[in-house]
């Protein structure tokens, strides 16, 4: 990989790390819902996420970098020059975020991988560590797709790694339980997916939990029919419908199971 690939990559974990603890910090501050009673073990809870997060962490080094990378150097070079610079970046960003839409959405109407994305929505309550809370089935499934997308489309590793970073910043910020003033959500909610929105696709009502795909931009829910009218209600259950949470062993192993 090239040296400038580490240094964008130092630079990535640092800010995702700096959000992280910054809305870690602010939900348990002004906390936009209480915790309900029905969900014990609040620590618990949180160390669970985390420690599927850190099984993930190997699984990144060894993996979804090399095949990004890798896919990235054997995608042909078929895009015009005026797809370059910034505004090839601007695009390139546009473009992954649809295409993160349409994965997220298969996601959930794929049986298979809705077996290993449903690890992600069994979590009983939303912070900012449900953001790092996945499968590592589901994360080496994903880097198979999008290294498919890259090899069709000639994304440059660049554009994948900013990408990706803004996926998280926006991962966290939307799971995250902080209040926010509603006219400033409200605002924000025409642009990028906000708290709100994201807590509806979590509710525990599976025609609620099959809406609100979007991970960045609020704009394709909108676009394709997929934005579910209701409002967040902090007192709305969350989770799957017809399951139980389970502790992190059982959920490594749930996806495998019959």
């Amino acid at each position: 990989m090239p040296q400038w690939f580490d240094t964008l990559l130092a630079w990535k974990a640092a800010a995702v790390a700096a959000w992280f603890l910054l809305f870690f910090a602010l939900e348990r501050w002004r906390p936009a819902a209480p915790e309900p009673l029905a969900v014990t073990g609040h620590w618990r809870r949180v160390g669970r996420n985390l420690l599927l997060w850190a099984l993930n962490l190997p699984l990144s080094l060894l993996l979804v970098l090399p095949l990004t990378d890798w896919a990235s150097r054997h995608a042909p070079a078929w895009r015009p020059d005026w797809w370059g610079g910034w505004t090839g970046l601007a695009l390139d960003l546009l473009l992954l975020d649809l295409m993160i839409y349409w994965w997220h959405r298969a996601n959930h109407v794929a049986p298979l991988l809705w077996r290993f994305h449903a690890v992600h929505h069994l979590d009983r309550f939303l912070d900012s560590s449900s953001a790092l809370r996945f499968h590592f089935g589901e994360v080496a499934l994903s880097a198979l797709a999008r290294a498919a997308v890259i090899l069709a489309l000639g994304f440059p590793l660049a554009s994948v790694l900013v990408f990706e970073t803004l996926v998280l910043l926006a991962a966290i910020f939307h799971h995250s339980n902080v209040r926010l003033p509603p006219r400033l959500e409200r605002a924000l909610s025409w642009i990028v997916v906000t708290p709100s929105i994201h807590w509806v696709h979590h509710h525990r009502i599976r025609r609620d939990t099959d809406s609100n795909y979007a991970t960045v931009l609020s704009l394709w829910d909108r676009l394709f029919a997929s934005r579910s009218a209701r409002a967040r209600d902090p007192a709305m259950p969350i989770g799957v419908e017809g399951l139980a949470e389970e502790a992190a062993p059982a959920l490594l192993g749930r996806p495998f199971r019959a």
